[in-house]
């Protein structure tokens, strides 16, 4: 199988709207393919197949952001411009809803007429693999989002009423049906087929993974009092173990932690990693991206927060408050009249130094990562350091759609996150599940190992769950900061969205102590820069999902909206 690099979207067929006319799938010209003509071979299955890799984002398709770094409705990052609750802006219309059901459509397309290629019939269980893990990825992408959620294995048309004006199907319903998709992926796609871009049952096996970690901590503590469904334990068990089952086939595998942690999404090529299992490459003048820019530019980078910052553990394994370690924030002013942070990251996890830069940046105190940059400041004062590549020429970095560094799609750390997680809430896990993951990571991010007994109760844990939990849950955080919109999806299946509220937890709207330079001109609250734009995130059990678009509703009434929208 070809590998699947630089593909951003194909125009063979009109099967990607609900709207579009039929009329002309009724006429077979002899020099363009239809409906009828073209499901014959699997290079044509194969050459549609691949127009999905542009539904795996990554840094960005060209133009646009990514779903790294740029979503900071999280208590990760205090944002540039106030990041209050999305769900606000969206009343009308939501490009998820429209979107996923665009590529659902397209994925049942080829699931229906698979069946007609002249191949094999493992030939053709790898492509319907393939339309299945496509379709089970939209739709859990829906139900993440709206809970409930119209469901359909039919290629829709316009005559199809029934279903495009019918009520929604219960989401746990969906998911069951999404579990269904996702082990036939993992079971058929094809096993010898590998490659960084490439459809592989490796790839097909991690997104399993971490949709049904989502699903299994979602269904153990979602929480009727708060407009969600009941608690579901057998639900929840069904899910933990699929996600355990995928994550142990690929640890299985001839993967490896990279030795660097940054070059995992700094660098210009993936060859040589055997810590990325698929991920979307970026070639110079070929598909390119902004991210870099965006952290390096005169514009103000949307920071690490006070929250985030804290969360890091000190070099001996335990938190600020209990460390017996130097845990001071306060950058003392160097020579170059700068807050240097070099002592405070040197006894912190080192995915910490990685991640920000190694000075604050603030108004009145900018600063160049490299000579000829512009001066950069923060929202929060944390630079975001962790995606720049200060080898690639400035004309290339420094200018929105012309990065190419790789990103990162599905990866050998976030499956020993994920399993350790499945098993620590199955309450399966032992010592050598601890070593064969988490602890592998802490290696590369110089931290003592992570042991049954945690040895300490970290005062912020306020939601009950075992200090291993706790500890598992920040492993998680700190690797995978600034990730793919990871954390604000792990608040909602944890059942912490209320993290979010400023007016509890006002860390989240705070970064960096500035209390050694007087003449800090960044907005302050007490010593510490204040990204609160003088405005509050209060939290309402009714973000836990997003409203249903009014513009779908207008059309379809039997949708129903979701509670307290």
């Amino acid at each position: 199988m070809k590998n699947i690099k630089y593909i951003v979207g194909l125009g063979l067929l009109t099967l990607g709207s609900l709207t579009a006319c039929d009329d002309v799938l009724d006429k077979e010209p002899l020099d363009q393919f239809t409906d009828n003509n073209f499901w014959k071979t699997e290079g044509n299955v194969e050459n549609y197949a691949n127009s999905f890799y542009a539904d795996f984002v990554g840094y960005g398709n060209s133009g646009g952001t990514g779903l790294f770094y740029f979503k900071t409705l999280s208590d990760d990052q205090v944002g540039n411009s106030f990041a209050d609750w999305e769900q606000k802006t969206r009343l009308t219309t939501n490009s998820t809803w429209s979107s996923c059901y665009t590529e659902i459509r397209r994925a049942n397309a080829m699931i229906e007429k698979i069946p007609e290629i002249d191949a094999s019939e493992a030939v053709k269980n790898h492509w319907l693999g393939v339309g299945r893990m496509m379709r089970a990825y939209h739709y859990f992408q829906l139900v993440r989002m709206f809970g409930d959620v119209p469901y359909t294995e039919m290629k829709l048309n316009v005559d199809n009423e029934d279903v495009l004006y019918g009520p929604r199907t219960n989401r746990d319903q969906v998911m069951d049906k999404v579990l269904e998709d996702l082990n036939f992926a993992a079971a058929n796609i094809n096993v010898t087929n590998y490659g960084i871009t490439s459809w592989s049952r490796d790839m097909a096996n991690a997104m399993k993974a971490d949709i049904c970690l989502w699903e299994g901590t979602f269904r153990k503590y979602r929480n009727a009092a708060d407009g969600q469904p009941a608690a579901d334990a057998a639900g929840a068990q069904k899910f933990l173990q699929a996600c355990k089952d995928a994550c142990l086939y690929i640890m299985g595998r001839a993967y490896s932690l990279n030795s660097s942690y940054q070059t995992n999404y700094n660098s210009i090529s993936f060859e040589g990693n055997n810590e990325i299992i698929f991920g979307k490459e970026y070639m110079q003048n070929v598909l390119m991206h902004s991210l870099i820019a965006y952290t390096c530019s005169s514009t103000q980078i949307s920071g690490m927060s006070k929250d985030a910052f804290e969360s890091y553990l000190m070099a001996d394994g335990k938190p600020m408050s209990l460390s017996s370690l130097d845990a001071t924030d306060v950058a003392p002013l160097n020579e170059d009249g700068n807050l240097d942070l070099a002592d405070i990251l040197a006894v912190r996890d080192k995915r910490l130094s990685a991640t920000i830069d190694p000075v604050l940046l603030y108004n009145g105190n900018s600063n160049r990562r490299v000579d000829d940059d512009m001066e950069q400041t923060s929202s929060s004062g944390y630079g975001v350091a962790k995606y720049d590549n200060v080898t690639i020429p400035s004309d290339f970095r420094r200018n929105t759609t012309k990065n190419y560094t790789c990103a990162p799609l599905f990866w050998l750390a976030v499956v020993y996150l994920n399993y350790a997680e499945a098993s620590a809430e199955l309450g399966t896990i032992n010592q050598t599940d601890l070593d064969n993951t988490i602890n592998k990571l802490r290696d590369r991010a110089g931290l003592p190992h992570l042991t049954m007994e945690v040895g300490f109760t970290d005062p912020k844990n306020d939601r009950g769950v075992s200090d291993l939990i706790w500890e598992i849950r920040r492993e998680r955080r700190s690797e995978l900061m600034f990730d793919n919109w990871f954390r604000y999806w792990d608040l909602v299946r944890w059942h912490m969205l209320d993290k979010l509220d400023s007016t509890k937890y006002p860390d989240v709207m705070l970064g960096a102590n500035v209390k050694n330079d007087p003449a800090c001109e960044a907005d302050k609250k007490g010593d510490y820069i204040d990204g609160s734009k003088g405005l509050t995130r209060t939290y309402e059990s009714k973000y836990y999902l997003y409203p249903i678009p009014s513009g779908q509703t207008d059309l379809n009434p039997q949708l129903g909206q979701n509670p307290g929208w």
